[in-house]
C-alpha cells in the first residue's frame, strides 16, 4: 500500500494551485473540470495534491464547503486488491461511494471513511510523477486524523480491519489547559502511517479543530525532506509561515543527554526554529520537524515538514522512527499559544 494522492476541496482551485507553486515549490501538473468543479493538480517528488473548487451552486464540492471549511476530503491509496478492501469495508458497514470500475488504466473504487473523509482505492494504475530537480519535500511521511471523544479506538479498529493497518505507539499529552490521546496506525507492508487523535478536554486544540471543521477530519500532513534545514530556509524565503518555537526550548535542548549535534548544526536548527528528538538509547536516530501555520483562513489544516536521519547499527542502515514524542509537550504548548492568539483576535473583533 502507498498514498497515491490527497484531494483538497478549496474555495478557489487556481488560487490554491498558485499558493502551492509559489510558497512550497510544487509544480503545476494540469487542470480538469466539469460543469460543477474546477480541479488543479500539483506535485513535488512523489507527492500529488488535487485541488478542487466549485464552479456552480451545486455539486459535491459546493455542498461540502457549505458545511465545512476547506481541507482534505480524500486520501487515495494504491492497494494490491481493491475488491478485497471493498469487501472488508462493506462488512464494517462502510458506504461505497464509487463501485469498482475497470478501465485501461486499472481498477478503482471509493469508500467513505471517518467523518467526511473518503478513500479512493487504485489498483495497477501507472505511477507518473514529475522529475522535479532538487525537491524540497519528497514524499508523504504520515497523515493525521482527528476524531471526537470516544471514537479513537473505534477508528483505529476500523482501519485495522478494512486496510489491515497495525497499531503502533500510543501517546497521551496533558498540559495545564488541554490534552489529547493518540494512536499510531501503520500498514505492515509499507511506510503508510496514520496517527489518530482524540481530545481529552473541551479546550484542547483537537476539540477546537473538531468544532471548526464540524466533525472529524485530517488535521495535518507530514511531508518528508532529506534536508530540513535547507528546505525550511527555502520555504521561509518563499514566504511560508511556521509555528514559532520559544527560545527556552533550545536552552532545554542543550541540556538533554546524549545530544549528537555539532554546534554548527545546533545553530542552524535554532535559526530555522526546528524541533529535534532522538531515543535515549539511540541518540544517532535524530528526527527533526516543524509545522506551518494553518494554510487556510479557517485554522484547521497545516503541514508538518519532517526529516528522519539515517544511522548505522552494525551493518544495517536504519532511519529515525517515531513522531517526535520528546517534542510533543513543547509543540502542544506552542499550538496552544496560537489558539489563545486566535481567541484574543476573535474577542477583539466582537468588542
Amino acid at each position: 500500500m502507498k498514498i497515491d494522492h490527497v484531494h483538497f476541496y478549496v474555495r478557489d482551485a487556481i488560487a490554491s494551485r498558485n499558493w502551492f507553486v509559489s510558497k512550497m515549490g510544487f509544480q503545476a501538473m494540469g487542470s480538469e473540470g466539469d460543469r460543477h468543479t474546477q480541479t488543479e493538480v500539483v506535485a513535488q517528488g512523489s507527492i500529488c495534491f488535487r485541488l478542487s473548487s466549485p464552479t456552480s451552486a451545486s455539486g459535491p464540492v459546493f455542498e461540502f464547503l457549505q458545511q465545512h471549511p476547506p481541507g482534505v476530503v480524500d486520501v487515495a491509496f494504491r492497494v494490491r486488491d481493491v475488491a478485497a478492501v471493498i469487501e472488508r469495508a462493506i462488512a464494517q458497514g462502510a458506504t461505497v461511494l464509487q463501485p469498482i470500475r475497470q478501465s485501461a488504466s486499472g481498477t478503482s473504487a471509493q469508500i467513505a471513511a471517518w467523518g467526511t473523509l473518503h478513500h479512493t482505492l487504485l489498483e495497477q494504475f501507472s505511477d507518473l510523477r514529475p522529475c522535479t530537480p532538487d525537491p524540497a519535500v519528497t514524499e508523504i511521511d504520515h497523515v493525521v486524523l482527528n476524531v471526537a471523544v470516544g471514537e479513537l479506538e473505534k477508528a483505529a479498529a476500523w482501519y485495522e480491519t478494512v486496510f489491515e493497518f497495525q497499531p503502533q505507539q500510543r501517546f497521551a499529552i496533558q498540559t495545564a489547559r488541554s490534552g489529547l490521546c493518540s494512536r499510531v496506525m501503520q500498514h505492515p507492508q509499507s511506510s503508510v502511517r496514520l496517527p489518530i487523535n482524540e481530545p481529552t478536554s473541551d479546550s484542547s486544540q483537537i476539540q477546537e479543530f473538531l468544532e471548526l471543521n464540524r466533525g472529524a477530519g485530517i488535521q495535518h500532513i507530514a511531508l518528508h525532506t532529506p534536508d530540513i534545514v535547507k528546505a525550511i530556509a527555502r520555504f521561509r524565503k518563499l514566504g511560508l509561515s511556521f509555528l514559532q518555537v520559544p527560545l527556552s526550548y533550545y536552552t532545554q535542548l542543550r541540556q538533554r543527554p546524549n545530544r549528537m549535534l555539532s554546534e554548527t548544526k545546533f545553530r542552524q536548527i535554532q535559526a530555522q526554529e526546528l524541533l529535534v528528538d532522538w531515543p535515549p538509547d539511540q541518540p544517532e536516530g535524530i528526527l527533526l520537524q516543524t509545522f506551518t501555520q494553518p494554510i487556510f483562513e479557517c485554522p484547521t489544516f497545516f503541514f508538518e515538514v519532517i526529516e528522519r536521519q539515517s544511522y548505522r547499527v552494525d551493518d544495517r542502515l536504519l532511519q529515525a522512527q517515531g513522531f517526535g514524542e520528546g517534542n510533543f509537550r513543547a509543540l502542544f504548548e506552542a499550538m496552544e499559544q496560537e489558539q489563545l492568539k486566535r481567541a484574543v483576535a476573535i474577542a477583539t473583533l466582537i468588542d
